[in-house]
């Protein structure tokens, strides 16, 4: 006797992964390369002497996607439960729906896109249950996060195909969301 695999079975292990968009899924750079001189010479110090580059309006829909980034979120979804966590900038109002956009834009608008329905703004990220954040920085409660935080762009965790190859090793551990065995 045996038993039939309906072609509805799920392959996902149940494990939740956050990933950040700046620098993480989105090439911030490249958007600031798509701005003018001029526009950029406004936002270049914000009275500290660091420039602001994040608050220029319409930044957030100028980035190209980082390399590896969309296919390694194909083969993720396959396994598990994806959703975007980002921070925009407070000052910046155009960067909220920038992001959708964006996402919209390279995953699609409709109920059947990976991420429809999936994207959380917070500028805390330690409030989000899951099993691993993937974040460049540790700000916005990135650090206190209760699952795992995997630092992208680090040595540990350079590109996507090193993040892949990790989470694709922890699939089916038994790390709980508290970080316990």
């Amino acid at each position: 006797m045996g038993f039939k695999i309906s072609r509805n079975t799920s392959l996902k292990c149940g494990k939740i992964i956050y990933v950040d968009m700046d620098n993480v899924l989105v090439d911030f750079q490249s958007g600031l390369d798509r701005v003018p001189e001029a526009v950029k010479a406004e936002y270049a110090d914000d009275g500290t002497g660091k420039p602001h580059y994040d608050e220029i309006p319409g930044i957030f829909s100028l980035m190209d996607p980082m390399p590896g980034a969309i296919e390694a979120m194909q083969e993720l979804n396959k396994f598990f439960d994806l959703y975007i966590l980002s921070t925009a900038p407070w000052l910046n109002p155009s960067a909220w729906s920038d992001k959708l956009e964006w996402i919209q834009r390279y995953f699609g608008k409709g109920k059947d896109s990976i991420f429809y329905k999936r994207l959380i703004i917070s500028h805390h990220k330690d409030l989000n249950r899951g099993d691993f954040l993937i974040d460049d920085r540790e700000k916005n409660g990135a650090k206190e996060f209760k699952g795992e935080l995997i630092q992208f762009g680090t040595s540990s965790f350079p590109n996507w195909p090193a993040v892949l190859e990790y989470l694709l090793s922890k699939m089916y551990s038994n790390t709980n969301i508290d970080g316990v065995s």
